[in-house]
C-alpha cells in the first residue's frame, strides 16, 4: 500500500512491517498505540521504525492512518477524565455533615 508520511511517498505492506518490527523491543505506551503481533508499540516507535526518520517529522496521525489501512488494530487516546466540581469549605462541610448547603 503506497503511504505519505512527512510528506515521503512509501510503499508499505503488513508483512513489511512484521518483520520491520520484529526483535524490536517496545516502548511504554502513554498515548497512542499499535498492536503488532502480540505487542502493543507507541505510534511514534512504530513509523521511526518503518520510516528511518525522526519522530518530530510525522504525525501520529499519519501513522495510524497508514496502520489501520494495513489492518493493524489502533488504540487512541484515552480518554480524558471529566472534570469534578470543586466545592468550597462551606459546601464541603456541609456535605460531611450530610446537610445540604446553605445557597
Amino acid at each position: 500500500m503506497r503511504c505519505v508520511i512527512a510528506r515521503f511517498p512509501f510503499d508499505l505492506t503488513k508483512s513489511g512491517v512484521l518483520e520491520s518490527m520484529k526483535g524490536i523491543k517496545p516502548e511504554q505506551a502513554s498515548g497512542e498505540s499499535v498492536i503488532i503481533g502480540r505487542r502493543t508499540y507507541p505510534v511514534k516507535q512504530v513509523g521511526q521504525v518503518v520510516t528511518r526518520q525522526d519522530r518530530r517529522d510525522f504525525s501520529a496521525g499519519e501513522v495510524l492512518r497508514a496502520m489501520t489501512q494495513l489492518g493493524f488494530t489502533c488504540r487512541g487516546l484515552p480518554p480524558a477524565p471529566a472534570p469534578t466540581r470543586v466545592l468550597n469549605p462551606l459546601q464541603q462541610a456541609s456535605a460531611m455533615l450530610g446537610a445540604p448547603a446553605a445557597v
